[in-house]
């Protein structure tokens, strides 16, 4: 039997689990299989194509705990599709004429690697599986194990994605600071722009964390700084319909009784009808190579912010954004054991032999098991019927409709 050796990437968006994911795997492969060569493209597929990679040294994995200290990723992060050629000639990593997965394929056979961890999104995930399915019609031997990696919450079917309890924890703190700009000056609007593009879990969650943080907060009767001054009047998500002139009027008394109005808005709420409006004004929406509109140059808050502040008499709005700030940070004692558990039975299929994509199969009653590659799809939308959810927006006390 040839002598097993492991590669890992990590490759999306950040998160905060990927500092943590990867030293995990380190430390699990350090354990029950220490001879083991490891080694870590660099950027993702990105590294695979052009063979950047770093080996993990003896020093590096006594050292690996070091790295659950940090967000971020140790081994660097891009978005490459292995089935976009075009993007991937256009941006050097292969040869006019070439095929990416055949070039992917060919580089990790040159390294001897016959397990590869992919650490990523349902975009790098279903990358995955298009190179696993690549390489088995292709006779070369490799398992692909992936874990689940993305702060929206919605890879399909899998329960609980890495990251995405910090994230939301991060969120929240970020915002009891920003909220305290309602005291700047009177007739404020602030929008918290929350990650999101399909599924607005992460919104939902930052919010609920926010109202559980300002919960228990001390308050000096008489003073702004009270409960309603942290209060969230108003939340969109991507799964919503609402009537933006019913919802001006509600909120515009708001803003009349107290001075302030506070929203959180998922970055991609409302979205079609935003490019729509792009379209029919003949701009040219920017797209990404896996076909997502680039959520920064619709600018989601900023039309939030242009239909609201005057509805609402705003002298002063303002636009905040957690995404940067919350998906870099490191893992928080939720997604460490989440974490933990994944990883080793990522490290177990790797070493039977199983491919596919770590997580808790919602299709089979949350078990923790290696989900088959063509399950893993993108989008899952959140299910505005969750109880704590409903609880969310009775405090906030706004009336939705499923879109």
């Amino acid at each position: 039997m040839a002598r097993q050796k492991v590669a890992m990437l990590t490759a999306g968006g950040l998160a905060p689990c990927l500092s943590s994911a990867v030293a995990g795997l380190i430390e699990r492969y350090s354990d029950v299989a220490p001879d083991l060569d490891l080694i870590a493209y660099r950027s993702g597929y990105q590294g695979v194509l052009l063979g950047d990679r770093i080996e993990i040294n003896k020093d590096m994995r006594e050292k690996a705990h070091l790295m659950h200290r940090f967000g971020g990723s140790p081994i660097g992060n891009s978005r490459v599709k292995l089935t976009n050629a075009a993007d991937c000639v256009k941006r050097g990593l292969v040869k006019e004429g070439e095929n990416p997965l055949k070039v992917a394929a060919e580089r990790l056979a040159a390294d001897g690697v016959t397990i590869l961890h992919t650490i990523g999104g349902d975009d790098t995930n279903t990358t995955a599986a298009d190179l696993a399915a690549y390489l088995g019609q292709n006779g070369y031997d490799l398992t692909v194990v992936g874990l689940p990696k993305t702060v929206d919450n919605d890879v399909v079917p899998i329960r609980q994605s890495l990251g995405a309890w910090t994230a939301a924890e991060v969120g929240a703190n970020f915002f009891d600071n920003v909220s305290n700009e309602q005291s700047a000056a009177p007739r404020t609007l602030i929008i918290h722009e929350v990650m999101g593009r399909h599924c607005g879990w992460l919104t939902a969650a930052t919010a609920r964390a926010y109202m559980q943080k300002t919960k228990t907060h001390d308050y000096v009767e008489g003073f702004m700084m009270d409960e309603q001054l942290k209060k969230i009047d108003g939340i969109y998500l991507p799964e919503m319909r609402f009537d933006r002139d019913a919802e001006a009027t509600r909120l515009k008394d708001v803003m009349d009784r107290y001075g302030f109005v506070t929203l959180f808005i998922s970055e991609g709420a409302c979205m079609d009808v935003i490019v729509k409006e792009f379209e029919a004004s003949g701009e040219n929406i920017k797209r990404d190579a896996f076909g997502h509109v680039k959520l920064d140059t619709i600018n989601v808050g900023g039309w939030f912010q242009k239909q609201f502040a005057s509805l609402l008499g705003a002298e002063r709005s303002l636009v905040q954004k957690s995404g940067y700030f919350a998906r870099s940070a490191p893992a928080n004692g939720e997604d460490l054991r989440l974490i933990q558990g994944m990883v080793d039975l990522a490290v177990e299929s790797a070493q039977n032999g199983v491919s596919g994509v770590t997580g808790h199969d919602e299709d089979q009653n949350g078990k923790l098991r290696t989900i088959e590659f063509p399950r893993i799809k993108g989008g899952k939308h959140f299910d505005l019927s969750t109880p704590w959810f409903g609880d969310v927006m009775k405090a906030v006390g706004q009336n939705f409709e499923k879109a």
